[in-house]
């Protein structure tokens, strides 16, 4: 696996016809996954400051990024049996550990700032008044406690339910409970909200979403509402009404499949997203992600641990998407190895870019592809995706002139204590995992314009590119 982030001159229309242009790039690329991220710096366009009416008054703009945290599901699904799985039940011990972890291990400084709890951890039955309430086994301290924990220690809390009579797992839905349930979740200090799709229809999510949305905002308490809508609307995003998922109060959204701990899985997504490019650029931006589902860096579900080098893939394609970073792992047994690819400053930075114009694919699909993603400087992000994972090294030749980088002649970069010669076709053979970044930026402002009426027209400046070098074994 090999990562790249450069940035460097802009000298050529990148987006005029960008497939075309990203499909003359890739010369030879074979083998391992690859990413390579280029920062080309150009003059910042003016984000356009249209905004959709809401029908929800003062809809709280609480996902101006992309969030970030741990969630439960995909490592440790619904596993309710603590007496034989100690260390993998769904109880508050876990979530607790989670959260200590969080902290301790460097995530929390990151970026990844919340702790959520997915499916089944509710009794069975709602209580006599009506409100749900924890299974009294696993967490034997009640959810407010947790959730106080869990503040105590700088992280956010967030919480699962679904817009059914049960969840997925067969749990009390909120279906018909969406006051009670808000006012509840409000008062043990949620601060975030996964509503799922379980046990209902289409006409009910119709209501039943803005139902939530509306009770979430008047509960008195800033929940951060992310929707499960559109991945039970089939796989058609253009037949997708996001502007009925913004007027529902969401301020982000799960659009497709489940995760699984594979590759394929991976890559299935990333396809889905490729195919869908412009739709989801469009719809999405701050208050309105489209969510890939959870990273699955680091996790030793079913005792297997995806490679490296494709752990390098997802984190850089979901970050070029503007996707929400959930991990879903066992931080116990995260490795050092997978823990710097979680916490990489560079590629956290793309995924929060603050004006929040997702990425796309600029190649048509195929084992080979070129991302792009136009950030708040006037930079631009590019990857280089190879999909292949056999072999051990991997050969790249790619001509930058055809992605708009002008390279002075005979560029020295240094890589730890070698010097690389870069010139305007870049030929590399390496067995190393390495990321790279460079900064001779000359702002061009003829990069393509923003078209996304949701970025947002005033983003904070964020420090420039400069030079780092990062490498490891692969």
């Amino acid at each position: 696996m090999l990562a790249y982030l450069v940035c460097q001159h802009i000298t050529g229309y990148l987006a005029a016809r960008p497939v075309e242009m990203g499909q003359k790039a890739l010369k030879g690329m074979r083998s391992m996954p690859l990413i390579i991220v280029l920062c080309m710096m150009a003059e910042s366009v003016g984000a356009q400051e249209a905004r959709e009416g809401l029908s929800i008054a003062e809809k709280q703009p609480l996902a101006p990024t992309p969030p970030m945290g741990w969630m439960s599901w995909e490592r440790f699904r619904c596993e309710t049996d603590c007496n034989a799985h100690p260390n993998a039940c769904i109880n508050e011990e876990l979530y607790i550990e989670m959260a200590k972890l969080l902290v301790e291990d460097g995530y929390l400084a990151a970026g990844y700032d919340q702790i959520s709890i997915d499916d089944c951890w509710e009794s069975k039955t709602r209580d006599a008044t009506g409100r749900l309430r924890p299974n009294a086994t696993r967490f034997p301290s009640g959810i407010k406690a947790l959730g106080d924990t869990i503040h105590a220690l700088g992280a956010r809390f967030g919480i699962y339910s679904d817009m059914g009579t049960h969840t997925c797992g067969g749990y009390p839905g909120s279906q018909g409970h969406e006051q009670i349930d808000a006012q509840t979740f409000a008062e043990w200090g949620v601060d975030y909200l996964k509503l799922d799709g379980c046990y209902n229809n289409q006409e009910g999510y119709v209501t039943g979403y803005p139902k939530m949305g509306r009770a979430l905002e008047g509960s008195g308490r800033n929940i951060t509402y992310s929707c499960s809508w559109p991945a039970y609307l089939g796989t058609n995003e253009t037949a997708k009404n996001f502007s009925e998922f913004r007027r529902a109060g969401c301020h982000l959204w799960r659009n497709w499949d489940d995760i699984s701990n594979t590759w394929e899985s991976i890559v299935s997504i990333i396809d889905h997203w490729g195919d869908y490019s412009k739709v989801l650029q469009e719809s999405g931006g701050p208050n309105s992600w489209n969510d890939m589902d959870m990273l699955i860096i680091g996790n030793d579900h079913y005792g297997k641990v995806l490679p490296s080098d494709n752990a390098r893939a997802q984190m850089a394609i979901w970050s070029v998407c503007a996707s929400p970073l959930f991990m879903s792992n066992d931080l116990r047994t995260v490795t050092d190895e997978y823990r710097q690819i979680l916490l990489n400053p560079e590629v956290i930075a793309v995924n929060q870019d603050p004006m929040g114009i997702p990425g796309v694919r600029a190649t048509p699909k195929g084992d080979q592809e070129v991302w792009i993603r136009r950030l708040f400087d006037g930079s631009t992000a590019v990857a280089l995706l190879n999909k292949r994972s056999k072999d051990a090294k991997t050969e790249i030749s790619v001509d930058l002139r055809t992605l708009g980088v002008n390279v002075p002649d005979k560029a020295k970069v240094p890589i730890l204590t070698l010097n690389l010669t870069l010139t305007q076709t870049l030929t590399l053979t390496l067995t190393l995992n390495l990321t790279l970044i460079l900064s001779n930026p000359k702002p061009n402002p003829n990069l393509y314009p923003n078209s996304n009426p949701y970025a947002n027209p005033d983003p904070k400046p964020t420090p420039n590119c400069r030079v780092r070098v990062r490498v490891g074994e692969g």
